[in-house]
């Protein structure tokens, strides 16, 4: 395992004229880390990714693997394992012969080309594979393989691009769960791509969340998910009310702002927060961290419902308060609750966040 750097990394593509597909990055990967970089179609997350693999150079700035700058360092210099979105198997070839052609490249012996095989199988649980054709493959299988084949050459960094893609949603859980414990067995740092936030925050020791070829945030899933950066990254990650209120008053690590229809509250806030009297905060609450309550207890924000659905595990709800749409997730509802009632809305601010814009 090694640690990667990308240290003011840009990336621009003759036809996108002056604009970046990444543009100024700069990321610090720690050696055997789980690193996701998430984002929307068109981020910049897979570019960043074919950087450092070698696929692309950067425009600008530099990669290195540990002390070793690798910039301009062709990929099969790079000692990297890649997974891609589509596999990228052999049909004409068995399991083992696709999980061996990166050993037939490197001209390792066929004696311990065939153990590594065999090992590389069993860490993806494919044991006894290895004579079957691709095509006899379930899509989990044939992303198993895809693993196994990068895994094999022993690669100090693992590279994987949206490998769970193409499975379905119960196959993306279990594989997903899988692809960490064999990258931790492994002992390689991990450099994985998607713009599915669930998997993302369920596999990552941290993330780079990305928008426009820009990270708006790095750090682990729990810090992502309840103190986001930016409006983008609270809406991005889950679902979060990004609420714009009045600022009453601020000191270094909160703001007290005022609340829709009257009352205010004092919310959490990061220090550089630069906010002062008279001026707008965006506040982020997550829709799990507010209740529901009769309209006539003390502190609670008065709102319509407009909006009522039952999931099974909860109850989603759209609360029109002082013209504010406001989501809430709500696991005990007042029995009899329609469209149109009005309701009390509890606000957590311990859970509240302000953001930047």
């Amino acid at each position: 395992m090694i640690d990667v750097t990308l240290e003011s990394v840009s990336k621009r593509f003759a036809r996108g004229g002056d604009t970046a597909a990444v543009d100024d990055v700069d990321i610090t990967i720690a050696a055997g880390e789980f690193f996701t970089l998430l984002g929307p179609s068109g981020c910049g997350k897979t570019t960043t990714l074919r950087m450092v693999a070698g696929f692309y150079f950067p425009t600008s700035g530099r990669i290195r693997f540990g002390a070793e700058d690798v910039t301009r360092r062709p990929p099969n210099k790079r000692d990297t394992g890649m997974v891609f979105q589509n596999y990228a198997l052999f049909p004409h070839m068995s399991v083992a012969q696709n999980v061996a052609y990166g050993l037939k490249i490197r001209k390792v012996n066929r004696a311990e080309s065939r153990r590594r095989v065999e090992e590389a199988l069993g860490q993806v649980h494919l044991g006894g594979y290895g004579d079957r054709r691709i095509d006899e493959l379930s899509g989990g299988q044939q992303q198993r393989v895809a693993l196994a084949r990068a895994l094999v050459i022993r690669p100090k960094t693992l590279l994987l691009d949206e490998p769970l893609s193409n499975l379905d949603a119960k196959l993306r859980e279990e594989t997903r769960t899988e692809i960490r414990r064999i990258q931790k067995e492994a002992g390689t740092t991990g450099i994985y791509v998607t713009h599915d936030q669930a998997e993302a925050m369920a596999m990552s020791d941290r993330i780079a969340v990305m928008q426009s070829g820009r990270v708006q945030q790095i750090g682990a899933p729990q810090e992502i998910y309840h103190r986001p950066a930016t409006s983008f990254v609270a809406r991005f990650i889950g679902r979060s009310n990004v609420l714009t209120l009045p600022v009453l008053a601020g000191t270094a690590q909160t703001v007290t702002v005022g609340l829709p229809g009257g009352g205010e509250i004092v919310v959490p806030a990061p220090a550089d927060h630069g906010l002062s009297q008279g001026e707008t905060a965006l506040v982020s609450v997550r829709p799990e961290h507010i209740g529901l309550t009769a309209t006539t207890e003390p502190g609670a924000l008065p709102g319509r419902v407009t909006e009522l659905e039952f999931t099974g595990m909860a109850t989603n709800l759209v609360v029109d308060t002082a013209g504010e749409q406001v989501q809430v997730a709500a696991v005990d509802v007042p029995a009899g609750i329609t469209v149109g009632d009005q309701v009390g809305l509890r606000l957590n601010r311990e859970r509240m966040w302000v953001v930047r814009p």
